[in-house]
């Protein structure tokens, strides 16, 4: 039986000291039928010499290989440039820091093989630090989700595990362009089609440093807060935009403590009903990580 083709995608930006790594989680997957599309969206660094160090091993192991590089465009539109691309049956984008475990493509495939409801899956990670040596590991249980779940940032869900149905990537019109919360975007966008799953493997080492979009509080408020608001005559529209604030305060205090714990108080002084969401329990797990 000839299993169906994969998808996977790595859009490289400044990651001279990871894409190969990255690219090399790839090779390494224990999943045979698989194309890649890597796509230096204008590197300043040395990304490109040290992905065409590798354009052999690439052109001997996938079914399918391209590679591009181009001036800057930011990550949505090299998400939708790699989707034109795309010819498999499933989808799956890799940041050029973060590596795949081998096992990651065939427990998710077979998954959404046997189930035609879901349109995404993602899994458990491994953090790791800039030495590939893993600093935490963060399991989630099995779940399913749909749209009022996402949309009320009740999900538990990490971008980089994730592989969905290409199909339905193209047909909600692909990543909006400018949007700096692309995969949230995505997670409604898919939620309105079908469930996305958790699976409890652990599946991906998520590189973890200065430069994460989960420490950055601000930019996660104002793009979460800029797609809410493509929802505004969505009945839940006022609870989203409270959970949203509990978002921003829970990346605020991974990358500053005391900055965290200032805003945590404030927060909560004004919003005491949040006692009982997951968000503030999310904010009180981030104090407790090293």
């Amino acid at each position: 039986m000839i299993k169906p083709l994969i998808s996977v995608v790595i859009p490289c930006y400044n990651h001279e000291k990871f894409i190969q790594d990255s690219i090399q989680s790839v090779i390494d997957q224990d999943y045979k039928n698989i194309e890649l599309i890597i796509i230096d969206d204008g590197s300043k660094d040395n990304s490109v010499l040290k992905i065409e160090e590798m354009l052999k091993s690439c052109k001997e192991r996938f079914v399918r290989f391209e590679f591009g590089s181009r001036p800057n465009q930011g990550l949505s539109s090299t998400l939708n440039e790699a989707l034109e691309w795309c010819q498999g049956k499933y989808f799956s984008v890799l940041a050029s820091d973060d590596q795949m475990l081998p096992n990651k493509t065939k427990i998710q495939v077979e998954y959404l093989e046997k189930h035609n409801d879901v349109q995404a899956v993602m899994s458990s990670v491994n953090w790791i630090n800039s030495n590939n040596e893993i600093i935490n590991e963060r399991k989630l249980p099995y779940k399913e989700y749909g749209f009022e779940d996402i949309f009320l940032s009740k999900q538990s869900l990490y971008a980089c595990t994730q592989i969905s149905r290409l199909e339905s990537v193209i047909s909600v019109g692909g990543y909006k362009l400018g949007c700096v919360i692309e995969d949230w975007y995505m997670w409604l966008k898919l939620s309105e089609l079908g469930k996305i799953v958790t699976l409890e493997e652990t599946l991906v080492n998520y590189r973890l440093h200065d430069d994460n979009t989960i420490k950055k509080g601000e930019i996660i408020y104002s793009g979460m807060t800029e797609i809410v608001d493509e929802y505004k005559f969505h009945p839940l529209y006022l609870k989203a935009i409270k959970q949203i604030v509990w978002v921003r305060v829970a990346a605020i205090i991974i990358n500053d403590k005391s900055k965290g714990w200032r805003y945590f108080k404030e927060t909560f002084e004004a919003d005491k009903s949040a006692l009982f969401n997951k968000n503030f329990y999310r904010c009180v797990r981030n104090f407790l990580l090293k």
